[in-house]
């Protein structure tokens, strides 16, 4: 799997864009070695698992310029980076529990000039900013990951989706909505990419005021 695959779906990048995913793989790679933020497994299928996978939420909400992007356990920089390089006037602030994971982070967005990543070693809770929209790749379940970000949202929506969680999913989630009790949105991201390893993956949308 190579960059292809993402022009495969994002045919309109630029020359800055592309040049920023093609880099990916092989920082990905050394860092993977110094500290390990992807499976073993997965590292050569970075582009498909992590990146196109991350990009599936811009399938479903294009950021705006200016607004504002969490990315709340961001390990090794998913979905945060991939999204911030397709979207370069909006701000992510990416944050992960973990040190060596943000790490990683800081030295893959400096290594490829993102100059809209924030990368901070903090829990979500302790995080005093407000945001337009969460992102997040199934942390944990929505009815435990929702109290933590509740109180984190802008009042005002710019954008077309209102503002609120955009959260990478896979499998059968009856339960867990169930569970949760609030009104979720689901997007199948089979819908938008033909690969297999996108049969059960979807985004998950919450709107942040119901």
């Amino acid at each position: 799997m190579t960059f292809d695959l993402i022009l495969k779906y994002f045919p309109d990048l630029t020359p800055q864009q592309q040049e920023q995913f093609k880099q990916l793989q092989p920082l990905y790679h050394f860092w993977n070695e110094q500290i390990n933020v992807i499976s073993r497994k997965d590292i050569d299928l970075l582009y498909e698992r992590h990146v196109l996978h991350s990009l599936g939420i811009a399938k479903v909400c294009s950021f705006l310029p200016r607004e504002t992007v969490f990315d709340v356990g961001t390990g090794g920089g998913f979905p945060g980076i991939p999204l911030a390089i397709l979207f370069p006037e909006t701000n992510f602030h990416l944050v992960d529990s973990i040190g060596k994971k943000i790490k990683v982070v800081k030295e893959v967005s400096q290594a490829i000039g993102l100059n809209n990543v924030k990368a901070t070693h903090a829990r979500a809770e302790e995080i005093d900013e407000k945001f337009d929209f969460v992102i997040s790749r199934a942390v944990t379940q929505l009815k435990d990951f929702y109290p933590w970000v509740k109180n984190k949202f802008n009042q005002q929506s710019k954008n077309q989706l209102k503002n609120g969680i955009l959260y990478l999913k896979g499998g059968d989630l009856q339960q867990e909505i169930k569970e949760f009790g609030l009104k979720v949105k689901q997007f199948e991201l089979s819908e938008y990419f033909e690969e297999g390893f996108f049969e059960t993956k979807k985004v998950v949308y919450v709107q942040a005021f119901q």
